[in-house]
């Protein structure tokens, strides 16, 4: 039996550059994670089956599972002939732009790494979880870093000045396909450069000052009460409010405790799912 932990993400930029001719979008994101977990346990089998067991019943335990298409690319790759049963005690909100789904992907991909005794790095891990999604690559290593291409080339960063983060998801579904397609990139001037510079410096005021998402307009387009939990934050005392991947999972920065709980006890006014965590990266 091995055990994983699977945080979520957060973008501190999300920069969308232009289209490319593979029909994704060049994009530039720092990233990092948070102190909210699904939970991953990996014991194996005596077949060559791969199963999944979890509570969530919105939580599909076959193919469309990320963890159980990362499971199958790990078999493939590496030849292990016995199968695996996965456990995923899910916590991190479902179609939120927390990247929960990639993040229980990476975990098994380190997880199977373990359990089988592979000994492969991270960054080969990394580089095998590119062909599943754009966002595992970055969860494999779960720390702080500046994405690029479309998302999968990942570059390492120092960890953010500690912070609280209120996360507060209204309860709609967002489809990041449908709002990538409604998307006009390039159109802003990016900010990961900026934001990476203040991180390296630990200039926590210098990161809130530069933050912004690109899919943010687009979203607000769809679905206005992402942009009413925004005002609500800021109004709140939140240092920096901002709609974290497509969304509709709204976050707010704040460096004390005392202001963590006043903010989160005034968006329990306003939102039913609300978590008080701390930035991890």
């Amino acid at each position: 039996m091995h055990y994983e932990t699977a945080p979520a993400k957060i973008n501190l930029t999300l920069d969308t550059l232009f289209k490319r001719d593979d029909g994704y979008h060049e994009v530039s994101m720092v990233m990092t994670t948070v102190d909210l977990n699904d939970q991953l346990s990996f014991e194996k089998r005596t077949d060559n089956k791969i199963t999944i067991e979890t509570e969530n019943q919105y939580l599909p335990n076959d193919r469309k599972n990320l963890a159980y298409q990362a499971a199958a690319l790990m078999m493939k790759t590496y030849h292990i002939k016995t199968g695996v049963n996965i456990v995923i005690e899910k916590n991190i909100p479902i179609s939120a732009g927390l990247a929960g789904g990639s993040s229980d992907a990476a975990a098994t991909f380190r997880g199977m790494n373990a359990l089988y005794g592979l000994g492969r790095p991270l960054e080969e891990l990394a580089e095998l979880s590119a062909e599943l999604g754009s966002d595992i690559p970055f969860c494999v290593f779960g720390r702080t870093a500046i994405c690029t291409g479309r998302g999968e080339k990942v570059e390492l960063l120092p960890k953010p000045a500690n912070a609280w983060v209120i996360l507060a998801k209204p309860s709609v579904g967002v489809s990041t396909k449908v709002i990538y397609s409604h998307l006009k990139p390039g159109r802003q001037e990016p900010a990961s450069g900026k934001v990476v510079e203040a991180a390296v410096e630990g200039d926590y005021n210098g990161v809130v000052k530069q933050m912004k998402n690109d899919l943010e307009e687009v979203t607000i387009e769809h679905y206005p009460e992402v942009k009413k939990l925004i005002d609500n934050m800021e109004a709140s005392g939140a240092d920096k409010a901002m709609m974290s991947g497509s969304g509709p999972t709204v976050f707010g920065l704040v460096q004390k405790e005392r202001q963590a709980i006043h903010l989160y006890n005034s968006m329990r006014g306003c939102c039913d799912e609300v978590y008080r965590v701390r930035l991890l990266g």
